[in-house]
């Protein structure tokens, strides 16, 4: 695992609106802004969360993905015009840091706040909805392009151009690739799955999935999420 080595390109931030066929409120159209935003414990107050039963809150304050994963995607899908900063939702875009670099509870200093790497993205039917692709979100699960969320230890400013700088790691071993791994491809490993279940900064979600899963040595449906 290399370094964490960062730039911040755009900070996003997006309000609710009707969105696909069924016209669910989603602030997933997430757009740059100009300047500087204070980052709270929930995030930035100039973004809405449309449905805070499974989006925002302290674990996931902030929608962290990489600009690398667009150009993968237009390989793949052509040049769709919603594949570009903003497409998947996230608040902070970056260049130069990926899931496989970044582990869980990882800290980083980012312009004047404290974040601490919290979980993956587990992506949901909204992605279908917003691409108009059917299984858009089981394509992201598959891939592991997911992006990442963060805690907001320390409120602050945020903008274009600041740098990811490492501060401390609590789980190196734990990369968010290896999460990936063990959540959807190697997914009844119980070495992994126990190891991972001792993790002290592990969401309390997570925990409960992962501690389901060793008890009944069955993974969880995924239809719901993926296709609503």
């Amino acid at each position: 695992m290399k370094h964490p080595n960062g730039s911040l390109l755009h900070v996003l931030v997006g309000r609710s609106a009707p969105l696909g066929e069924r016209q669910v409120p989603s602030a997933i159209d997430k757009r740059p802004v100009a300047g500087a935003l204070q980052a709270y414990r929930n995030g930035f107050a100039e973004d809405d969360q449309a449905d805070r039963r499974v989006h925002g809150g302290p674990d996931k304050a902030l929608h962290h993905y990489p600009v690398e994963h667009y150009a993968m995607w237009r390989q793949e899908e052509g040049e769709h015009p919603l594949l570009r900063p903003g497409g998947f939702g996230e608040n902070l875009s970056s260049l130069g840091i990926m899931e496989e670099d970044v582990a869980l509870g990882d800290v980083f200093r980012l312009g004047g706040a404290l974040l601490e790497v919290s979980q993956s993205r587990q992506p949901c039917w909204k992605l279908n909805a917003r691409f108009g692709l059917r299984k858009m979100a089981l394509r992201v699960q598959e891939t592991g392009r997911t992006g990442w969320y963060y805690r907001v230890l320390e409120e602050g400013m945020i903008r274009a151009g600041d740098q990811f700088q490492l501060l401390e790691r609590r789980s190196p071993e734990w990369t968010l690739r290896r999460v990936w791994n063990v959540l959807y491809v190697d997914s009844l490993n119980r070495d992994e799955l126990s190891e991972m279940a001792a993790l002290p900064h592990l969401p309390e979600g997570w925990q409960r999935a992962v501690l389901r899963r060793l008890e009944v040595g069955v993974v969880e449906d995924w239809s719901s999420r993926l296709n609503g």
